[in-house]
């Protein structure tokens, strides 16, 4: 495991950066010029690009003879423009400020699955890669708590403007650590024969291989619904009675999602690994399981409960999606299945994102109902497009238990 504390240490430094965006700019427009739409705006622009930069960036991983200036310089363009923002948001006409966060935007695949993609030439193959992902899991949800609170804080205590510095600190940082990794070379890597692998080789590998195909599918359909979870959330405990409670709901399903993945890395390091595509099913099924309960919830407090345990079973799922496409990937273009599939994901929770705006009159817990229903369907679709497995040739010996991914 070379060099794998450093890797999570530039990790959740680099994920802190990019969860903590969210609320800062939608701040930072609010404080400097009175109008959340153009934080909305802005926030837009930023995530949109990384369906479009995905497969560039997975290609680039792969062929690149140099992976240690890719990766560092991709995330120094991103703390670069997290710290051009904080200056230009409010102050620099806005078609340049969106210009700035579509740059900065396209270099977040390198932040989410391109960083990811990593963990396999770091950790050897086997039970120690397993417990790996989860800890890299574990970087996504403690940034997820974390970012959000801190960025409040700031806020709160003084300006959104050194909150967006801290997040650009952040990146800075994670850029440093990243350079300092152990990188494989790849000019003296033995390559196979034939033509090397384009941008176009993760769409095909996503497509072609029956694993990916369901994770991808059933997790991009799953994230429409929980890109639309912190909307709904302040929708549905002002309905309850406490407007400003939404954050809380949003904090205990990260508390949750963090207990969830760091649960699972213990039951890695003990040797208990599961199958990772019944995992993925469970984990989508357990959280639409949670999220209705928290629908019907009467009082915030238990709905904050229901949240806390949709997000403990949302935490594995992320896990299994790496294992899924670590084991899964095409050598040649496992980065490219890394940022596309982190990629597609993004871009479908902007998508909810953008649909409960237009649905935010309906009733909060309609609204939740369709989240979690999401959720369900996400597992149904995973077991469909998993589908069966060829039959086994024909054995003397009991038929051996099924195992789906």
């Amino acid at each position: 495991m070379r060099g794998f504390k450093r890797y999570l240490a530039a990790a959740l430094a680099g994920r802190f950066a990019s969860e903590g965006m969210g609320i800062a700019l939608v701040l930072l427009a609010l404080e400097r010029t009175g109008r959340a739409s153009d934080g909305a705006f802005v926030l837009t622009a930023w995530l949109a690009p990384h369906v479009l930069a995905a497969p560039l960036a997975g290609a680039v991983a792969a062929r690149t003879a140099r992976p240690r200036l890719l990766h560092a310089g991709a995330l120094a363009g991103f703390a670069l423009a997290v710290a051009a923002l904080s200056v230009l948001v409010g102050r620099a006409p806005l078609p340049v400020v969106i210009a700035v966060a579509v740059a900065g935007g396209g270099c977040g695949p390198m932040v989410t699955g391109g960083l990811s993609s990593l963990v396999a030439t770091l950790v050897p193959a086997g039970a120690g890669r397993d417990q790996a992902y989860a800890w890299d899991a574990a970087t996504y949800n403690a940034a997820g708590v974390t970012a959000p609170a801190v960025v409040s804080l700031i806020a709160a205590l003084g300006s959104a403007g050194p909150a967006m510095a801290v997040l650009a600190c952040s990146g800075a940082l994670a850029a440093v650590l990243a350079a300092l990794l152990p990188y494989e070379d790849q000019r003296t890597r033995p390559r196979a024969a034939g033509p090397r692998p384009g941008a176009g080789g993760g769409f095909a590998a996503l497509w072609r291989v029956r694993e990916l195909r369901a994770v991808t599918a059933s997790t991009t359909l799953a994230f429409v619904g929980l890109g639309a979870l912190s909307t709904t959330s302040v929708l549905l405990t002002r309905s309850l009675g406490a407007p400003g409670a939404g954050g809380a709901l949003m904090t205990a399903f990260a508390v949750g999602a963090l207990s969830g993945s760091l649960l699972l890395a213990r039951r890695r390091a003990a040797g208990r690994a599961g199958d990772p595509g019944r995992l993925a099913r469970w984990s989508l099924a357990g959280t639409g399981v949670a999220l209705a309960g928290a629908a019907f919830a009467p009082t915030v407090p238990l709905a904050v409960g229901c949240f806390a345990l949709a997000g403990l079973c949302d935490g594995p799922l992320l896990t299994a999606t790496l294992r899924i496409r670590a084991e899964h990937a095409p050598e040649a273009v496992r980065a490219q299945v890394f940022t596309l599939g982190a990629g597609l994901k993004i871009t479908a929770a902007a998508a909810g994102a953008a649909l409960v705006g237009l649905a935010a009159a309906r009733p909060p817990w309609t609204l939740l109902l369709g989240i979690a229903a999401l959720q369900l369907a996400a597992a149904a679709l995973h077991r469909l497009t998993t589908g069966p497995r060829a039959p086994a040739a024909p054995s003397t010996t009991a038929p051996a238990p099924r195992q789906d991914a």
